[in-house]
């Protein structure tokens, strides 16, 4: 179940405008690169801002995503025929072939149930072709970030086209164990009305994700730091054998 922010329309048509820095992207663009992928399935693909950014530079891409709204946000953007949606899972995908399978930004770690994980390597397995690799990221659990996730640091008022000004802010809402969850609330100041999305990250320990791709049949090839966020985050690198 994906979360409000993703789902309801109105916040959906607001994520680009209130993130609209997504430099993290560059490391998964030289890395499309680095292994020469000419076919990518882009897992937990939200509103399409790397698929449509790898489908400009001529890639063959399937974005999938089960947030409806997120999907429809994408499939407008210019450029949105080029790339084929799925709003689905992974354990729902067509029969595919690609070379690189992506989860960016919190994809991997939204995914909180350990059943739901396990559907997701397997179908990111099944949808590489023999030498096709997974690459997403993780937080780095030591690096304790949920401690920044305050009201005082993360408020601020962006004004969105057609929209108006947007005052947002997040807020932790408690951690039990690998689990975090928090609560993002959304002032629009055209009507005054008030949303919230209410989200849960797993912090997955490096040991925990190897061991999970192990049993999915992956081999893994290298963990990467996040050159966005040094220290902080941890980029898996497994390939299908």
């Amino acid at each position: 179940m994906a979360d409000e922010c993703f789902t309801h329309p109105r916040l959906a048509a607001l994520y680009d405008a209130l993130d609209p820095d997504r430099g993290d992207l560059d490391a998964y663009l030289a890395m499309v690169a680095e292994f020469g992928a000419r076919r990518v399935l882009d897992l937990g693909c939200g509103t399409g801002v790397f698929a449509l950014l790898l489908a400009g530079r001529g890639v063959e891409v399937v974005g999938v995503d089960p947030a409806a709204a997120s999907v429809e946000v994408a499939r407008a953007k210019p450029g949105g025929e080029r790339v084929r949606w799925i709003c689905g899972d992974a354990g729902e995908l067509p029969p595919l072939q690609v070379d690189l399978v992506t989860m960016t930004a919190n994809v991997a770690q939204e995914i909180t149930d350990p059943t739901a994980w396990r559907t997701t390597l397997r179908g990111a397995l099944g949808a590489l072709r023999p030498g096709g690799r997974l690459v997403f990221e993780t937080r780095d659990p030591a690096a304790r970030a949920w401690q920044e996730w305050t009201r005082e640091r993360s408020h601020r008022v962006t004004p969105v086209p057609g929209a108006g000004p947007v005052e947002s802010w997040v807020q932790l809402l408690g951690v039990q164990g690998p689990l975090v969850s928090f609560r993002w609330t959304y002032v629009f100041g055209a009507d005054g009305r008030v949303r919230t999305s209410d989200s849960t990250l797993r912090f997955r320990e490096r040991a925990e994700v190897a061991q999970d791709l192990a049993a999915a049949g992956f081999v893994l090839e290298e963990v990467r730091g996040a050159p966005d966020r040094p220290g902080r985050e941890l980029v898996f690198v497994a390939r299908r054998p």
